[in-house]
């Protein structure tokens, strides 16, 4: 199969500029990826992760990436399942402001955000079944990993409130290694929003709380909607009004868990209870 591929050479070149903003931290990529409708995939791993699906529209390589055979080989079978896909050949100069990775591989691609990704909470009446609720965690690599273990204990539905780590943003990404294409993902939330729409019980981790995560062994067997609270602040009061606390057993001597540690500890003794 031939390629055809046009060629963008300069960083003035209007879709150039587009992917830097989508890359760009805080509220001003979130700004740029809504607008858009589309976040930047970069890596050969990530592209791999969405080789077929429809939503990944455009994919940019050079001629240095086209000589390794892993992205030649992604790009080639993507084409086959999805021949509409667009192809740019980028510089190879221009894949060092493009990309923060060291020794970059010239691969990256623009996917079309879910429909979850950009509805409003307002659109949304209620929300059933399993629910991890991110509360304003701002770290993007635990943001990220809690992502990549709910995807892995089968937990499909993500709430970020405000003020979260943005789920789409670059560094949520790559810390998320693929899990985002498994994932029903929304964002922006407010705490009224999320307490309004959410059907299953909440049990928010916490470190001071009496109920002990490994003796709830009735109330895991149902839907449960898991609150995750910030790194420094923890669980908000809002949310612990309505929760009820559950505390992992750890040893005295350490005061707590990082919160996407606590976060695995919590789905798998779930995905661990229903097995049993």
């Amino acid at each position: 199969m031939s390629l055809n591929m046009d060629l963008i050479s300069s960083k003035e070149n209007p879709l150039f500029k587009e992917l830097r903003l989508l890359q760009a931290t805080g509220s001003k990529g979130q700004k740029a990826r809504v607008a858009s409708g589309c976040a930047l995939l970069e890596g050969i791993h990530l592209v791999q992760t969405w080789v077929g699906a429809p939503a990944l529209k455009t994919l940019f390589t050079s001629e240095v990436g086209m000589r390794n055979g892993e992205i030649a080989q992604a790009v080639y079978a993507h084409l086959e399942i999805c021949p509409e896909t667009r192809i740019y050949q980028l510089d190879s100069a221009l894949w060092d402001l493009l990309s923060e990775l060291v020794n970059a591989p010239h691969i990256a691609g623009l996917l079309e955000l879910p429909k979850s990704s950009l509805q409003s909470a307002q659109s949304i009446a209620t929300l059933a079944g399993d629910v991890v609720i991110l509360d304003r965690i701002q770290d993007a690599g635990n943001v990220g990993a809690i992502l990549r273990t709910a995807a892995a204990a089968g937990f499909t539905q993500i709430i970020a409130l405000s003020g979260c780590a943005h789920l789409w943003s670059t560094k949520v990404l790559r810390a998320g290694m693929g899990a985002h294409r498994l994932l029903d993902l929304y964002e922006g939330w407010s705490s009224q929003q999320v307490l309004s729409a959410v059907t299953a019980p909440l049990l928010a981790a916490t470190a001071d709380a009496q109920q002990d995560l490994f003796a709830m062994k009735n109330e895991l067997m149902h839907p449960v909607a898991w609150v995750m609270g910030s790194e420094g602040q923890g669980v908000s009061e809002e949310f612990l009004a309505q929760a009820k606390g559950v505390s992992i057993p750890i040893d005295p001597r350490v005061e707590s868990l990082n919160v996407a540690t606590a976060a695995a500890v919590c789905l798998f003794e779930t995905v661990r209870v229903r097995r049993s």
